[in-house]
């Protein structure tokens, strides 16, 4: 499994895990989080192999039709990009006013 896919699903899943079913959200969890294989979930659910795989796969296609239509991951990225931007200027520019440095800091805790 590529890490890229791996990353972004897991990324994904923080947004969207909510509007996914029980099942879904553990399984997704397994694969992708905690690295079990298909064997080894389907072991834990008493399913076969394919019901997993299935599962998993239709699961990566609800996770990326949600991104499409939400961009809550996209939009999140463009916004840690833009304000990583505004701090780097305000740190060459403005490195001693403390009102910039101040509403700068209330920006990032916005996202955690």
């Amino acid at each position: 499994m590529e890490i890229e896919k791996t990353n972004r699903m897991n990324a994904l899943f923080e947004f969207y895990a909510t509007l996914l079913t029980e099942k879904q959200m553990n399984y997704m969890e397994l694969y992708y989080a905690d690295d079990f294989s298909l064997g080894e979930i389907a072991e834990e659910y008493q399913v076969s192999r394919q019901a997993v795989y299935d599962n998993i796969k239709r699961t990566e296609k609800i996770l990326e039709d949600y991104e499409r239509k939400l961009h809550l991951l996209s939009d999140y990225i463009v916004r840690e990009e833009q304000l990583d931007k505004l701090e780097a200027y305000v740190t060459d520019h403005y490195p001693k006013d403390e009102f910039l440095a101040t509403a700068i800091q209330g920006l990032q805790d916005l996202d955690e």
